[in-house]
């Protein structure tokens, strides 16, 4: 009942966004649909995101080896998460606060993908090592993409609001998958009124989290009435509801930069 509740409040959000949208189009503000887009989305995730995750917009990624992740359009980080720098709302967030990055378009088709499928990959080979360790505790870890993290990996979607046929989407994701790591992968593409792309065990059909060595591309077609916002918002859940990181070191960003000069000294 509880669910079926549930699935009528998400059914009406996802009309309303749709609608929203639509009527976005129609203005010839600066940014356009893809400003709109992208901040319906994040009002979305806003609300169905654990608490202690938050959802940003104009923002890049920065690793402590100075490498930088292409501009996201949304990025899920710790709330706790020190910026780097804010200049108009706009971001630099260090790689090690990141859990996950949201690619959102308009209406997705093969090129599209791809190029979200690359932003994706190039965010996930970012760094994360600039952590202070907690001594006496039992080491935490977070497993994905076959492999066992000492920390929390970043995540990867896609989010659209309209697309080519979810069948052939499905085979542009397969043939840029191919022979890739999974680690690249995106965890799952989602549009609305359509359905879904998510990874799962080929022999059961029990969607993966996270892709893993293997897996197989289920497409899962969105539900009359109900769209799929209710499927989306358990994801993020499950994906970002343990999410968790350990301390974080700032001192690595500094690298060579001076602090000071040192001009005297007091000893007893």
């Amino acid at each position: 009942m509880t669910q079926e509740k549930l699935g009528k409040i998400l059914s009406s959000v996802a009309k309303k966004m749709h609608a929203d949208f639509e009527q976005s189009k129609a203005f010839k503000h600066h940014g356009g649909a893809g400003t709109s887009r992208e901040a319906l989305t994040h009002s979305f995730l806003a609300g169905y995101l654990p608490s202690h995750v938050e959802a940003i917009h104009d923002a890049e990624i920065l690793a402590v080896t100075g490498d930088v992740s292409p501009q996201c359009d949304i990025v899920l980080i710790d709330r706790d998460t020190p910026p780097l720098t804010t200049l108009n709302g706009y971001r630099m967030i260090p790689n090690e606060c990141v859990y996950g990055v949201v690619e959102v378009k308009t209406k997705l088709d093969g090129d599209q993908l791809r190029d979200s499928c690359e932003k994706i990959s190039k965010a996930r080979r970012l760094q994360k090592s600039a952590y202070r360790p907690i001594r006496g505790l039992i080491p935490r870890t977070t497993t994905a993409h076959g492999r066992t993290y000492e920390y929390f990996p970043t995540s990867g979607f896609v989010v659209a609001f309209d697309s080519i046929k979810l069948e052939t989407l499905a085979g542009h994701l397969m043939d840029w998958c191919h022979g890739r790591d999974p680690i690249e992968w995106p965890d799952s593409v989602w549009v609305l009124g359509k359905g879904y792309l998510q990874w799962a065990d080929p022999k059961s059909g029990a969607l993966y989290r996270s892709p893993v060595p293997g897996a197989s591309l289920m497409q899962i077609d969105a539900i009359p009435d109900q769209d799929i916002l209710l499927p989306l918002a358990l994801h993020l859940n499950i994906h970002f509801s343990d999410a968790w990181m350990h301390p974080l070191d700032l001192v690595p960003y500094a690298a060579a930069t001076p602090l000071g000069r040192p001009s005297k000294q007091w000893r007893f």
